[in-house]
């Protein structure tokens, strides 16, 4: 997959030309919008709070705009990243097959191979497959055939990511463990590796998220204000082999900079 067709959605200069047009054309409103309910939360903060809510009488019309742009979106590919804890035969295959939604069978094919590796024993495999929340109905619709990713690169010191790349087999394998020898088998299994990958909108369930972030970045360049826009997004259809853009390693020169240097042009908001 060429780099070129990827976007950003957290930098303009990887906006195609008709969606730079279309941003462009709807600037006064995006301005109008934003500076509008900068004015209002302001002059809110400064009151006693007792009025009613402001209506910002752009908001419609704006609201109308991130959902046309999350439409066209929903024609293209975001790069987005994933977190986890690999041993080198993982990668490998991902390089060569691609990405695929998670399972209780992919789990437990997962320990498997691991087993076979001389990393864990027929007994880890069993308790580990059986200590999943994957199991738990509550669990199961936000994990069983999903694969997680974000829309930007985040830090690798950032809480949110750290258990994932400490623990092998990600949340699945590790979020419920409760037996201290198994909790120290999977984070000594593989290494921490950070995949960038190449996503069409149209497989995830984020394109007013893709929209919505794309108008703030636009409108940053216009001087505004807005929300940030980085949002979780998960595919659940197989991703082939050339939507990995590349995979970052522990010790690896990217690895480390991930978020904070790399890629060049990301800028984290504060």
């Amino acid at each position: 997959m060429s780099s070129a067709q990827i976007i950003d959605v957290w930098n303009v200069a990887t906006f195609d030309p008709t969606l730079r047009r279309m941003l462009e054309h709807n600037s006064a409103l995006i301005r109008d919008y934003l500076t509008t309910s900068r004015r209002q939360f302001l002059e809110r903060e400064a009151s006693d709070h007792r009025g009613v809510h402001p209506i910002n009488p752009y908001a419609g019309d704006h609201q109308d705009l991130v959902e046309a742009v999350g439409s066209e979106m929903n024609r293209r590919t975001i790069r987005a990243w994933h977190y986890t804890r690999l041993v080198d035969n993982e990668v490998r295959n991902i390089q060569e097959t691609g990405i695929y939604p998670g399972t209780l069978d992919t789990l437990r094919r997962r320990l498997e191979a691991q087993a076979q590796a001389g990393l864990l024993s027929a007994a880890d495999v069993e308790a580990l497959h059986a200590a999943s929340p994957c199991h738990h109905p509550e669990q199961q619709p936000g994990r069983l055939g999903k694969f997680w990713l974000t829309s930007d690169p985040v830090r690798i010191d950032d809480g949110g990511v750290k258990p994932l790349l400490e623990n092998w087999g990600g949340e699945a394998t590790y979020f419920w463990l409760e037996d201290e020898r198994l909790e120290r088998l999977v984070a000594g299994m593989g290494r921490p590796r950070i995949l960038e990958v190449g996503v069409p909108v149209e497989k995830t369930n984020q394109w007013l998220s893709a929209g919505r972030a794309v108008v703030g970045t636009f409108a940053r360049t216009l001087g505004c204000r807005p929300d940030h826009g980085a949002f979780d997004l998960y595919t659940m259809e197989p991703l082939g082999p050339a939507a990995i853009l590349a995979v970052h390693t522990a010790g690896e020169s990217t690895f480390k900079r991930v978020g904070r240097g790399y890629p060049a042009e990301y800028k984290p908001i504060r």
